[in-house]
């Protein structure tokens, strides 16, 4: 792959800011696209690799009409997809098939890695060969700007609440939990192609960097590379649809 002007040691992605809207409620298919964060690789894809790219984002596109996650690798390139769990194959497809349109957009012309987060989807692609990070590396942060004082024992119930989503993904069929305890509504999900102890693993991670990260913070939403997690406590009660939530940009350099 001499013609392809990679460098092998450049980080892989720049997730870069990001605005996201948390409300901890279910969603319409509209919140399913709004843009959580993108990362986009400093290098282009080269000639013929450019030209294989749209090909292998159809083909992504059409497979997330029948299943929830994808993976392929066509003509040294490799990408996928994955939609929330709880999503209908609708809403999925409707989801994934936003997401090629917006490449262009807030990527520039063919990166030769790149992946948008959209708030029930994803679709990431990189050339063969492209750096990798690990699993649990951090990729994007969002903390609601509203903290708890635990003299109600917040901390306590959100490690309950964590141990649930650990449990749940790896007994789950699709890797994805969702759920509550004592006013904490949480949900987790990893990569569909990892086993079920490495999916535990990620979220307890995922879960750790969650606490690390924001603190008391009464709202967080945590993605790693292969997993995120995600918690909003009300401790007034769950908010109705017309209630409106909070906004937190992060900045993650």
């Amino acid at each position: 792959m001499a013609t392809l002007k990679t460098k092998h040691h450049a980080h892989t992605l720049l997730f870069l800011t990001a605005l996201f809207l948390f409300l901890f409620t279910p969603t319409s298919p509209a919140d399913n696209t709004n843009l959580i964060y993108k990362g986009c690789a400093d290098q282009k894809l080269q000639e013929p690799y450019s030209q294989n790219l749209k090909p292998l984002l159809s083909s992504l596109v059409a497979e997330s009409a029948q299943k929830g996650f994808a993976a392929t690798t066509q003509n040294a390139l490799t990408g996928a997809y994955q939609c929330r769990g709880d999503l209908t194959s609708s809403d999925c497809h409707s989801c994934v098939s936003r997401i090629p349109d917006m490449l262009g957009r807030l990527c520039g012309e063919a990166p030769a890695a790149a992946r948008v987060q959209l708030s029930g989807c994803y679709l990431r692609y990189e050339v063969v060969g492209f750096k990798q990070v690990p699993a649990t590396q951090l990729l994007y942060k969002v903390c609601g700007t509203r903290r708890v004082v635990d003299g109600g024992g917040f901390e306590a119930r959100r490690d309950a609440a964590f141990g649930m989503v650990e449990n749940g993904v790896q007994s789950s069929g699709n890797l994805f939990y969702t759920g509550s305890y004592q006013s904490l509504y949480v949900l987790g999900q990893c990569e569909g192609n990892l086993g079920n102890a490495d999916c535990g693993a990620c979220i307890r991670s995922a879960a750790e960097q969650a606490k690390d990260q924001c603190g008391y913070s009464i709202s967080a939403q945590v993605y790693l590379q292969n997993c995120y997690i995600s918690y909003s406590f009300y401790p007034n009660g769950v908010p109705t649809s017309s209630s409106s939530s909070g906004q937190c940009t992060i900045l993650q350099k």
